[in-house]
């Protein structure tokens, strides 16, 4: 994990494996700030849908109880999301590394659409 101070409060910046490891444990909230349509089509399994056009930073989960940690496609707008939550009042929160192409990249479980039928199915990539 990276750790930066802004303006606001402290951001970190998680790798794809350590938002897994730290998931699979309960131990994050994990929200996707992508838009509906890329959630639908692939994004990974339970995490909650915020987009950045529609967040409301009231509405966010405590994180004083488990760490908020945002991701999108490439890591940019879950920075800029992860800022505006620095702005709101929060002292620290986080973003994932690489978005959720690097979650991808890292061969890392994940819910895609079934090109054939349109059904959502988990895949599990093979490390390579």
């Amino acid at each position: 994990m990276k750790t930066e101070s802004l303006e606001h409060g402290t951001l970190d910046t998680w790798t794809p494996q350590e938002v897994a490891d730290a998931y699979l444990k309960g131990e994050i909230v994990l929200i996707d700030v992508r838009t509906p349509a890329e959630y639908l089509f692939e994004h990974i399994d339970g995490a909650m849908l915020a987009p950045m056009s529609f967040v409301k930073m009231h509405n966010l989960p405590d994180n004083d109880r488990r760490p908020v940690v945002f991701y999108c496609g490439s890591g940019m707008r879950s920075r800029r999301v992860a800022a505006m939550a620095l702005e709101a009042g929060y002292d620290r929160i986080a973003h994932m590394e690489g978005g959720f192409g690097g979650w991808k990249a890292a061969s890392l479980p994940y819910i895609g659409t079934n090109m054939a039928t349109g059904a959502p199915h988990l895949v599990q990539p093979q490390a390579g």
